[in-house]
């Protein structure tokens, strides 16, 4: 029997939209649905009509083809007609009531169509989706630093093992000079269609790719298109950062495919712990040793800075073992604004042992001992 018109079949004109022949589909659906009329043979066979008209012209190429050729475009089994209208209704669970959230069983079926003959919703092919410019991956490298470097900033040297597009075949894995061949597996179709009871599926062919051709392998990148490759990079560090920070390389991350974006690299950054100071975000904590006659009367110390320099601090007359003292603006930069953190002098109050003493020394204790009063408190709440 000769097939309808896909365009009498959706009851649309000729020079119809897209968007017209979508409403026209998910109107005859839903009347049509076997869901909906239960034991009814010919609405099931309605509804493969439509279906299969849909399937060709919600797809530009197809429908192109169609508008040519006619249903003479399809005769060699890539068309609409190898629907599985079986596995179909498994996808949609044979009914309407039984999603919920918002759930459109016509959005479900236009991709679970689009599946079976390689399209993907917004149009383009399997092929055509492979082809399509891929983005590269970035790459991420950890790299230890000094707090000096992290306090003043430094440039490195990085070695990156980055894959580049292959210089022999730029990018397309293909060997310079061979010629495309029809695969033999689909016969150029791209597809491969076999019998599932007495429906046909078609799907993409293993062998091709669904590209319907192979091509023999670039030797350079085994059909890559990228090769591994070692490039130097200079990364410039900035003042303040602190362990964990990430530096973006732009670019400088694995090579995109046919014409993609190369992906970035990140630097991670490991601040090497320092002899003298310790960092918490922007400030800079060190400890300063004084005997009981320097806490007792006061002193000044010359305290040593990050940046080489130091920095003169006064030590107040009876001050406690653990005491901090600021000093504004001494710590690190800040990374994300202007300004330094600060740097605080903890003080530790050094008691030497009764053996340290000399004979005079220790007199001298016990005659302190007269001198100092004992601690009205002896016992507090500690902190």
């Amino acid at each position: 029997m000769a097939k309808k018109d896909y365009y009498e079949v959706l009851g649309v004109s000729r020079n119809a939209s897209q968007d017209e022949i979508k409403k026209a589909y998910r109107r005859l659906a839903r009347k049509y649905h076997p869901d909906l009329n239960p034991n009814n043979k010919e609405a099931e066979e309605k509804f493969k009509e439509i279906t299969e008209a849909y399937q060709v012209l919600s797809d530009p190429e197809k429908r192109k083809m169609y508008d040519q050729f006619g249903h003479a475009a399809f005769s060699g089994g890539a068309g609409a007609e190898n629907i599985n209208f079986e596995d179909i209704f498994s996808h949609f669970g044979r009914g309407f009531g039984g999603r919920g959230g918002g759930f459109d069983i016509f959005d479900e079926l236009d991709d679970i169509l689009g599946g079976f003959f390689g399209r993907r919703r917004g149009g383009g092919t399997r092929t055509e989706e492979r082809r399509r410019a891929q983005k590269g991956e970035d790459i991420y490298q950890t790299v230890s630093i000094s707090l000096e470097d992290a306090y003043k900033g430094t440039t490195i040297s990085l070695e990156v093992p980055r894959y580049v597009v292959c210089e022999k075949c730029a990018g397309t894995g293909n060997e310079p000079g061979s010629q495309p061949k029809v695969c033999p597996e689909c016969q150029g179709t791209g597809q491969i269609v076999y019998n599932a009871g007495f429906m046909q599926i078609a799907q993409t062919c293993p062998k091709c790719q669904g590209q319907g051709y192979i091509q023999e392998p670039c030797k350079e990148c085994n059909g890559r298109g990228l090769t591994l490759k070692t490039e130097t990079v200079k990364v410039r560090i900035p003042p303040g950062v602190d362990n964990g920070s990430k530096l973006r390389v732009p670019g400088k991350g694995h090579s995109g495919r046919f014409g993609g974006a190369a992906g970035d690299l990140w630097i991670i950054i490991n601040v090497k712990p320092h002899p003298l100071y310790t960092r918490k975000g922007d400030n800079l904590y060190i400890k300063a040793n004084i005997n009981v006659v320097e806490a007792i009367k006061g002193t000044k110390l010359e305290v040593p800075l990050i940046d080489g320099k130091t920095v003169e601090v006064e030590i107040p007359a009876g001050i406690q073992s653990g005491e901090k003292i600021r000093v504004a603006g001494k710590g690190m930069p800040k990374l994300k604004s202007s300004g330094y953190g600060d740097l605080f002098v903890i003080v530790n109050v050094k008691i030497p042992s009764i053996n340290e003493l000399s004979k005079k020394g220790k007199k001298l204790v016990d005659e302190l001992e007269k001198e100092i009063p004992k601690p009205e408190k002896r016992f507090e709440k500690a902190d």
